[in-house]
C-alpha cells in the first residue's frame, strides 16, 4: 500500500486553502450474484471546510477539458459532497438529467478492540448498520481525520478500509497526496458538462427511474414518426419499426434488473421482478 504524506497531516494539520487527497480502490458488484468485481479509483478530497468524494476518472477528464477537450463521462459511481464534521450529504446523480439529492446520513459505530497492522500503521476495527447493509471499517487513530469513502465518517481517525458483510462493496486506501490549494471541482461536480444539477428528493427520483423502467422506449416511440427510419439506435441496433421496441424494452428492463445493486438498500428504488420468469 502506497500512502504518502500522512504523517505530515498528523503533525502540521491543514494549511489555509489546502486539499489533502486520499485515493481509494473501489471494488463493487453491479449484480450481487456476480462472481467478478468491477474496479475504479475514487477520490476523497479533504478540504478545510468541505469533503468531496468522486470518481478519479473525473480528474482525468477535467485535465483534458482544461486543455481544450470536451471529455465528459458518468459511469454511475457515487459522487458526494458535505461540510466537514457533518453527516448532511449532497449526492450527485445522472439519470435522464443531472440531479442533486440532499440527505442526512447519521451512523452509529461500534468500536472493537480488534486491531491489525497495515505497513507502519495500526488499524482498529469498527462496525455499523447503514441503509440496509452491515459495514466493517478499519480506521487509523494516527491520522486525525474523521472521514472516509462515500458517506462514511465519524470514527476517531481516517478510514483505511471499508466493506459490507456480503462483500459487494470494498474500499481500500491506496494513495495520499497534498495539494497546495483547494482543488476546484466546479467543472465536473457542482456542474457537469456546463449544466447545473436540479435539486430533487429521493422519492421523486425513484419515481422517475421507475417510470423509465416501466416504459424505457417511450421517448423513441413518441418521436419515431418525426425522423427518418433508422435514426434511432438501441444498443447499436437501428430501430426500423415500432414493433421492435417491445422486445427492446424487455431487453432494457432485464439489463436494468441485472445491473442494479445499490450501495444503499433503504429508500432506494427496487425494480419489480419479471413475473413471467417466476415458476
Amino acid at each position: 500500500m502506497k500512502i504518502l504524506s500522512l504523517f505530515f497531516v498528523l503533525a502540521f494539520g491543514f494549511a489555509h486553502s489546502q486539499t489533502h487527497r486520499f485515493v481509494y480502490e473501489y471494488q463493487f458488484k453491479t449484480n450481487p450474484k456476480a462472481e467478478d468485481f468491477r474496479k475504479a479509483n475514487m477520490v476523497l478530497d479533504v478540504n478545510p471546510d468541505e469533503i468531496k468524494f468522486y470518481d478519479y476518472q473525473h480528474l482525468i477528464n477535467d485535465s483534458i477539458n482544461k486543455k481544450g477537450g470536451r471529455n465528459y463521462s458518468w459511469n454511475g459511481n457515487p459522487s458526494v459532497k458535505r461540510n466537514r464534521n457533518s453527516f448532511k450529504n449532497i449526492s450527485y446523480q445522472m439519470t435522464k438529467d443531472y440531479f442533486l439529492v440532499n440527505s442526512e446520513d447519521l451512523m452509529t459505530w461500534k468500536l472493537s478492540e480488534e486491531t491489525k497492522k497495515t505497513g507502519e500503521y495500526t488499524l482498529q476495527k469498527a462496525t455499523t448498520d447503514f441503509k440496509g447493509r452491515k459495514w466493517t471499517a478499519w480506521f487509523c487513530k494516527e491520522i486525525n481525520i474523521e472521514e472516509g469513502p462515500y458517506k462514511f465518517r465519524g470514527l476517531p481517525g481516517l478510514i483505511f478500509e471499508l466493506s459490507d458483510d456480503q462483500q459487494n462493496f470494498i474500499f481500500k486506501l491506496i494513495k495520499s497526496e497534498k495539494l497546495a490549494k483547494t482543488f476546484d471541482t466546479n467543472d465536473f461536480l457542482e456542474n457537469f458538462g456546463g449544466k447545473k444539477p436540479y435539486e430533487i428528493n429521493q422519492e421523486t427520483l425513484n419515481k422517475m427511474m421507475l417510470e423509465f423502467f416501466n416504459d424505457p422506449m417511450r421517448e423513441i416511440r413518441e418521436r419515431f414518426d418525426e425522423l427518418p427510419v433508422g435514426t434511432f439506435k438501441v444498443g447499436g441496433e437501428p430501430v426500423k419499426s415500432k414493433d421492435q421496441l417491445k422486445d427492446m424494452a424487455k431487453v432494457m428492463q432485464e439489463h436494468l434488473r441485472k445491473n442494479h445493486n445499490p450501495i444503499e438498500l433503504t429508500g432506494t428504488i427496487m425494480y419489480p421482478e419479471d413475473q413471467k420468469s417466476k415458476p
